[in-house]
């Protein structure tokens, strides 16, 4: 969870732009981030191996290239967690939520 805090704190912390275009900024780097997180999220529920999810998740990549060195940080995070959980929750809404709060 720490190492999730942090990435999301240099991702926002990384944009120098005036305010108005840092919270743009902000809030489509936090999607793209989210878009991630719910992309390991869907690979853990069709039971893809931990070890696989890099190249399960970036076979239908959408987000921007830079956005893929997140995927090793985030899978333990999610795998890490209780099927029960990954099956009820949405973990894409609760990282935009942290993301946007750094």
């Amino acid at each position: 969870m720490t190492r999730v805090l942090v990435l999301a704190a240099v991702a926002a912390s990384a944009l120098a732009q005036p305010l108005w275009a840092q919270d743009a900024a902000k809030v489509e780097s936090c999607g793209h981030q989210a878009t991630v997180v719910a992309a390991i999220q869907q690979a853990r529920l069709d039971r893809v191996k931990e070890r696989k999810v890099q190249a399960h998740v970036l076979s239908n990549a959408t987000w921007p290239e830079n956005f893929n060195t997140a995927i090793p940080l985030l899978t333990p995070w999610v795998y890490e967690m209780k099927m029960r959980d990954i099956r009820n929750q949405n973990l894409a809404e609760a990282w935009t939520e942290l993301c946007l709060q750094q």
